[in-house]
Formats: C-alpha cells, sequence, structure tokens
C-alpha cells in the first residue's frame, strides 16, 4: 500500500500526474467491494481500525470485509458473530482467536503497543460476564491491559470490598449489571476513576429486557458514571480505551 508522503513524493518529482496522485490517495481511504464500503483510513484518522458488526452480515462479506483490513496492515475485530459464520472464517484465517463468550472473532498479525495504565472490568453476575467479555476483548483488541472481576454484584457486597485495593489501580472501570443495576452506582461511590456503566438484559418481570437497568443507571445519584446502551460491551469498551489513552 502507497503512503500519502510516497504519493506525494512522486508527484513533486513528475512520476505520477496530479489526477494520478488523487486517485491514489481516494483509494487509501476506502476500498467499495460491493456490498460494503470499508473505510480503510479510519485508523489514521481516529487511531483505532473499523470493526466489523457481524450481525446481519453473510460469513463471505465478513471474510471479504476481513481480507481487505488485513491486506492494509490492520488488525480485526468481529463482533457479535453467528455461530454458522465461524467456521468459514476460522478456515480463512487460521491464526484468528474465536472467543464463543463474547461471540466475537479477533485476528491480530500485526503487533501493537500496550498502555501501562489498565482498564477495570466489573460484573454483577455470571450471566452479565458476556457482556462483559465483549467489552474486555474490544479494549484488550486496542491495546489496553484489562483486568477482569467477576461475579461481584451487589447482592454479595463482600464480593466486590474484596476486589477494590485491586480494582482501584485501573485508569478507568467499566461495571456491568443487570437486575436493579446497582453494581456501578456503589462502585462510582467508591474509587477515584471514572466509571463507565452498562445496563445488560439479565433480569425478570418488569426489568423489561435492560430498559429498568438502563433507566437506573442513568438516574444515579453517584457522581463519575456515564452510561452506554443495553448489552453494549464493545461501546463500553471503546469508551474505556479513548480515556486510557488521554494524555
Amino acid at each position: 500500500m502507497k503512503s500519502l508522503e510516497h504519493i506525494l513524493e512522486q508527484l513533486s518529482l513528475g512520476k505520477i500526474s496530479s489526477d494520478e496522485a488523487a486517485q491514489h490517495i481516494r483509494a487509501m481511504q476506502s476500498k467499495t467491494l460491493g456490498h460494503t464500503q470499508v473505510d480503510i483510513d479510519r485508523l489514521s484518522r481516529t487511531g483505532c481500525p473499523e470493526v466489523i458488526y457481524g450481525a446481519g452480515k453473510s460469513a463471505s462479506q465478513i471474510i471479504e470485509i476481513a481480507e481487505t483490513l488485513v491486506e492494509h496492515q490492520q488488525n480485526v475485530l468481529i463482533t457479535r458473530i453467528k455461530e454458522e459464520s465461524v467456521i468459514p472464517i476460522l478456515e480463512n484465517f487460521p491464526q484468528a482467536n474465536y472467543v464463543k463468550t463474547a461471540s466475537l472473532i479477533r485476528i491480530e498479525p500485526y503487533e501493537r503497543t500496550f498502555k501501562e495504565t489498565s482498564i477495570a472490568v466489573v460484573s454483577a453476575g455470571t450471566s452479565d460476564q458476556a457482556v462483559a467479555e465483549e467489552a474486555a476483548h474490544t479494549a484488550e483488541f486496542l491495546g489496553n491491559k484489562v483486568t477482569r472481576f467477576y461475579d461481584c454484584g451487589v447482592a454479595g457486597l463482600h464480593r466486590l470490598i474484596n476486589k477494590l485495593p485491586e480494582i482501584r489501580e485501573a485508569r478507568v472501570i467499566i461495571a456491568v449489571a443487570g437486575m436493579e443495576g446497582a453494581l456501578p452506582s456503589v462502585l462510582a461511590g467508591l474509587v477515584k476513576a471514572p466509571v463507565i456503566a452498562v445496563p445488560t438484559s439479565v433480569g425478570y418481570g418488569t426489568h423489561f429486557g435492560g430498559i429498568t437497568t438502563l433507566l437506573a443507571m442513568l438516574t444515579s445519584c453517584a457522581n463519575g458514571i456515564s452510561v452506554v446502551n443495553i448489552d453494549n460491551g464493545f461501546g463500553a469498551g471503546f469508551n474505556a480505551h479513548l480515556i486510557n489513552n488521554l494524555s
């Protein structure tokens, strides 16, 4: 792949025309596959590569998008992958890591630098683990050290208190909970780091598939909490990455 510097150098030397230079630059920004316009330039523009949302895409579409990203020296994260798509993708990318718990695939042929500071992922119950793992793997994929603290819900508050010294070492905390969603409020009153709250769809009856949890987190009286959408582990992991990478 030609770099922008190489294209401009070729233009200044008269080896390519301005039209050819413009064509090369456009090719650096995106690639049209028919079904998808792959945002190749996103990594240089935002510091993070385009992530493939697997739900609603066929295995062949995902493979073609992933191949395009890898060809342009980018690692690939595929979220919400359907089980029937897993085997074809792994056959095309033998080095890929399929994380069944989080329904995602990581294809990472290129090395990255990891931040010294860390992100803590704290989940309330075992049933919240799928969303917590999506958050954790997203943050790791983007180059962050992640520590996991699972089954630390407020129904057994001693479990959370016992882990507080380790949790407080993190620069940012992701709190994942269903039911009444109390975990982020409790955590935010005990730590200095910002807390990203993730409501999950785990709960009974008037839990309304996570709506009750979402509203509870949005109306928390604790300071330092931001809230993402229901079951949005990816969004939490991504935002935690951005906070962890602030100067």
